[in-house]
């Protein structure tokens, strides 16, 4: 079976682990991957935009050449002095594919994010953010987090992250059919053996954002968003001449212990998946409050969303 090409990029930046071990592997079951990253760490910077600046590019042969296993397969790994939707813009719409002409993403991939996107993290995060820039690009995506900082073994992350594109595969087409938004706002059917969850995934409608614990107990359970609280999240300073800083962090975390949500799963040592909508609810392109409860239901056996099978 011929592997889909695979867009990625994230937050933390080029030189990450999560983002080159997760490279690595799809590279070895022989997905053609092109990487444009961030050339510094961008995390927590949303849907920032770099304007009226412009952005060093560059390519990483070396780098590309350490982390392949199949040489049959293309890897080819890019940085941009900006933010994670930058790095999207410039790879599906900045004329990307002239110096790559041989890979044509079907999928993107942001992450594998060190700590978790959670909740209301996902308003904020810069990995969750460009997997929605490419899904409003019309590419489907995924945003991928380890939920942890005490460690940085990547393996059950990627495991996870394998195991959805193997269930997508089926309906996942090589050529997007609706990159770039061809017919603008206009309702986009892309396959009408499809259930209307496959195509707003296929459509950059709807997204996954997906989190896995600090240790997995090797189940997945697809859920809503939690409700995860920061209080104290911001320090006042002074130095000797009196001028007053602020530093943002979070001093303490409260998460709610509501059922089915993302929050309880990782506590519970599952592996989270959340569907979301790419655009605002009242976008002309907003999926309905019942598409997304459609899209958390679940297979029993795998806890994957049931659409990711044919």
């Amino acid at each position: 079976m011929d592997r889909l090409p695979i867009l990625l990029t994230n937050d933390d930046g080029v030189n990450s682990p999560g983002l080159l071990k997760l490279a690595s592997a799809l590279n070895g079951l022989g997905h053609p991957i092109m990487v444009i990253a961030p050339l510094n760490e961008q995390s927590a910077s949303g849907m920032k935009l770099t304007l009226r600046e412009g952005m060093r590019f560059q390519e990483h042969k070396e780098l590309a050449k350490s982390i392949t296993i199949n040489e049959e397969s293309a890897v080819r790994i890019f940085s941009l002095d900006g933010t994670p939707c930058d790095c999207v813009i410039v790879a599906l719409d900045g004329g990307l594919n002239k110096l790559v002409p041989d890979i044509s993403p079907s999928l993107c991939i942001s992450g594998i994010n060190r700590g978790p996107n959670l909740s209301v993290d996902i308003f904020h995060s810069g990995t969750v953010s460009a997997a929605r820039e490419a899904s409003l690009y019309g590419l489907p995506a995924i945003s991928v987090s380890l939920a942890t900082y005490s460690h940085q073994n990547y393996s059950d992350s990627i495991s996870c992250t394998l195991q959805i594109i193997e269930a997508i595969s089926s309906f996942l087409p090589t050529k997007p059919p609706n990159l770039l938004r061809p017919k603008g706002a206009e309702m986009n059917s892309p396959n009408n053996r499809l259930t209307e969850v496959q195509n707003s995934f296929l459509s950059g409608d709807i997204f996954l954002n997906v989190n896995v614990p600090e240790v997995w107990n090797g189940s997945i359970e697809t859920v809503k968003l939690g409700a995860r609280w920061y209080q104290n999240a911001s320090d006042m300073m002074s130095d000797d001449s009196n001028e007053v800083t602020f530093h943002v962090g979070a001093a303490t975390i409260i998460e709610e212990d509501i059922e089915n949500t993302d929050c309880v799963s990782v506590k519970n040592g599952f592996t989270s998946i959340t569907p979301l909508a790419s655009w605002p609810q009242l976008h002309p392109l907003g999926v309905s409050n019942e598409l997304l409860e459609i899209s958390l239901e679940s297979n029993s056996k795998t806890g994957l969303p049931t659409w990711l099978y044919i």
